[in-house]
């Protein structure tokens, strides 16, 4: 069985101004979407615009230079209930991915802030012992890192890194890479995480069938990152940064102080390790169930009764719901704490949403210009597999302009013509995801502000940051993609 490809279509455009006055339907479409990427990526690389205004910017010189009329791409004052094409790309992107990633991030806050972060690795670590201290800290990042963003868990482990490395007195590398490619994991691959919520909306997959393909994917591909940070690390030794030591033990007590001004009280009683599972997995748990009664059963009350609370909007609301009363209310927080810690948690994610509203926006633009379709077209012409495609498209994005969900919006926007021309099953598309959100993280390098926080807080040269943590996410990145594309040729 081949791998599907985009059906063909011919392209023709909707619309006769801008380039296309001066050349053909499919060569002006197709020198539209070069002139939209080459300023995308200029605008990013060189003039340092942030991507949000950038992302809009190439989206309306798309449109116009494609043909799109000011009242298509804008709207009309006349008629307040005409809907514009770039209200409808950001409104229907955001209208999912918003709640998603807002009720995720303050679970993810509330964990962190209750210690349940501590609480895992200490427990991993007293399980698997001395030995094994590099798969415990790998797997820490890998369970914590479900809820929480990969900066905000840097930031709440390293220091938990620190200790077991001076333990251990080996090269932080040991300890810190694997911890880094679990975190790594499950912010490209599993939602709630910004990336492969917003594919999602996109490209219209169920977030079940994304979490379940982003578990088949990314359990080998860690694997995988894993065994090289275990080659690598014993063979460059980096010393556990000092300073850094110091920096985080003041950091952490900053936060014991903010946390007691607004009115949380510390525990001495640490969070029990299943409450902290069970709050991490009840959202997986609960998506899962609604993907898989709306395959095993007929319509019924009871499968209804299923797909409500597998809804992730419910699901993610009940584990907050949960972590605010096992986490919070439980061990004597006030209710105006868990409102000061949930707030906090929502001002770095504004950032995110408008990204991907943005990238919705110009998804929306390339498919009603007529550029999407002429892209689908060409690139069906190219003989190259779908997942293949996306997979190299933001692999090339992502290295060319150090953004991950840049990329991966990018990305979506310009493959989703060559899935809705085919038949495909959620499970296919779902992979594709799977495959753009590899390439998405694929060497990570000196324009990625990810290279620039793993570099200092563990005390690692950009030499051997280099050689370690750029390698680390290229191996994590090309054994997910050869496990999305293998995948794919069975769904």
């Amino acid at each position: 069985m081949s791998l599907p490809l985009a059906a063909t279509a011919p392209a023709t455009p909707p619309h006769t101004g801008g380039l296309l006055l001066l050349l053909d339907g499919t060569a002006g479409l197709l020198t539209v979407a070069a002139i939209g990427i080459a300023l995308l990526l200029f605008l990013i690389i060189k003039v340092r615009l942030q991507p949000f205004v950038a992302l809009l910017a190439v989206s309306i010189t798309v449109g116009l230079l494609a043909g799109l009329s000011v009242t298509e791409l804008f709207g009309t004052v006349q008629r307040s209930d005409a809907v514009s094409t770039i209200e409808s790309g950001m409104g229907g992107i955001l209208g999912h991915v918003a709640i998603i990633i807002g009720l995720g991030t303050m679970l993810g806050a509330i964990l962190e802030v209750s210690g349940g972060a501590e609480v895992l690795a200490s427990r991993l670590l007293g399980l698997f012992g001395e030995k094994r201290a590099p798969l415990a800290m790998g797997l820490t990042g890998l369970i914590f890192g479900i809820p929480v963003f990969f900066d905000v868990g840097i930031f709440v482990l390293a220091p938990i890194v620190y200790a077991a490395a001076k333990r251990g007195g080996k090269s932080i590398l040991l300890y810190c890479l694997p911890l880094l490619a679990g975190l790594s994991m499950t912010h490209a691959f599993l939602p709630p995480h910004p990336g492969p919520v917003a594919a999602a909306g996109l490209l219209h997959v169920q977030l079940g069938w994304v979490i379940l393909m982003g578990i088949v994917v990314g359990i080998p591909a860690v694997l995988a990152a894993w065994a090289y940070a275990a080659w690598i690390g014993k063979r460059i030794f980096v010393a556990v940064p000092q300073d850094m030591v110091e920096a985080a033990a003041e950091a952490k007590q900053a936060v014991i102080e903010e946390q007691r001004a607004s009115g949380v009280v510390p525990q001495e009683q640490p969070v029990a390790l299943g409450t902290v599972l069970a709050i991490i997995g009840t959202p997986l748990v609960l998506i899962l169930a609604a993907t898989f009664s709306s395959i095993a059963f007929d319509p019924s009350t009871g499968r209804s009764v299923v797909e409500f609370f597998g809804s992730p909007f419910v699901a993610l609301t009940i584990a907050l719901l949960l972590a605010y009363y096992l986490l919070g209310i439980r061990r004597g927080w006030s209710r105006k704490s868990l409102e000061t810690v949930s707030t906090a948690s929502l001002k770095p994610v504004g950032n995110i949403i408008l990204v991907v509203g943005a990238g919705g926006v110009f998804g929306a633009v390339l498919k009603a210009s007529g550029v999407a379709q002429a892209l689908s077209d060409t690139f069906h012409d190219v003989g190259l597999p779908v997942v293949v495609l996306a997979y190299l498209i933001s692999l090339v994005l992502r290295v060319a302009q150090g953004s991950a969900t840049v990329a991966i919006v990018t990305t979506a926007g310009i493959v989703a013509p060559l899935l809705a021309e085919g038949d495909h099953s959620q499970a296919f598309v779902a992979l594709v995801i799977m495959a753009i959100s590899a390439g998405s993280i694929f060497a990570s390098h000196v324009n990625d502000g990810g290279f620039w926080m793993v570099a200092k807080y563990f005390g690692i040269t950009e030499r051997d940051t280099l050689k370690t943590w750029t390698v680390l996410e290229s191996v994590l990145s090309v054994a997910g993609f050869a496990v999305a594309a293998v995948l794919s040729v069975f769904v």
